[in-house]
């Protein structure tokens, strides 16, 4: 009995590092396969009016299809801010406006185009890989290598390129939303005036902290589209693994983009 428990012991740590190596294993194999893929993504298209209306299309889909959600989520997250930052400096000797600045440089620097690509990564990138991954399934794509389209670039290309001038759109967008709710939550209802609000935003404005949010929505718009397209590309199976890519999708995405929020503040901000 005393020789049993040792040796199940060993057994159950040696499966335990087999399994931890078969995931590094893997996690270097995807890694591998994504970064080669785009090569094949980036080739000269074999018809420019076929690209230009497909990428119309996704810019319609993410720009368009996409606005109402982050609307109704900035507005809110800008609404809830002010109320939140008010709680915590009231009765102290901070003067009242600001926290219009405040909210005004978080919006700015980390909520727009954080929040905004995390939403984006739920709805848009479960999306593109739930297309992709069932186009492989039915073996479209499979019919068009054989016709000689190049599929990486033709299916993957104009998304990425929609997502780069899109999102940073949304992006903007999303930050002069939530300073609008920001307004709206605290004005009219009697946290502070309008002028002190205003004075607020207008105060001690950087002009850098703009540039780094464009580039952080740029960075995260091709991070959620070309890792959900990974993911739908190459998938295989049936319904139950196309529903695990579109979860991966999202998962991986996300983060992969608050791993790169970290990285892009350390460097722009050192």
């Amino acid at each position: 009995m005393f020789f049993v428990r040792p040796l199940l012991f060993r057994r159950s740590i040696n499966k335990g590092r087999q399994t931890a190596f078969r995931m590094n294993l893997r996690l270097f194999h995807h890694f591998g396969t994504y970064i080669l893929w785009h090569s094949q993504i980036y080739k000269k298209p074999e018809s420019h009016a076929m690209y230009y209306k497909e990428t119309i299309r996704q810019m319609y889909d993410i720009g368009i299809g996409s606005f109402p959600i982050v609307f109704l989520i900035s507005i809110f997250i800008g609404a809830v801010t002010v109320v939140q930052f008010y709680y915590q400096m009231e009765g102290t000797l901070i003067p009242p406006y600001y926290i219009g600045y405040i909210v005004r440089d978080m919006e700015i620097i980390e909520l727009a185009p954080t929040i905004t690509c995390l939403v984006l990564a739920g709805k848009v990138g479960s999306n593109m890989a739930a297309e992709l991954g069932g186009m492989r399934q039915k073996e479209h794509i499979d019919a068009m290598d054989i016709m000689g389209v190049n599929t990486s670039a033709y299916l993957v290309m104009p998304k990425i390129i929609a997502a780069l001038l899109m999102i940073p759109v949304l992006v903007s967008a999303s930050a002069l939303i939530g300073i609008i709710g920001g307004y709206l939550s605290s004005v009219p209802t009697g946290l502070f005036t309008s002028a002190e609000f205003i004075k607020g935003v207008r105060s001690f404005f950087i002009p850098y902290n703009v540039f780094m949010m464009f580039v952080k929505a740029f960075v995260f718009a091709y991070i959620l589209t070309s890792v959900s397209c990974y993911q739908g590309y190459f998938v295989k199976g049936g319904s139950i693994e196309l529903g695990e890519a579109s979860t991966r999708a999202v998962v991986y995405s996300d983060i992969l983009i608050l791993m790169a929020d970290y990285v892009i503040a350390l460097i722009l901000t050192a």
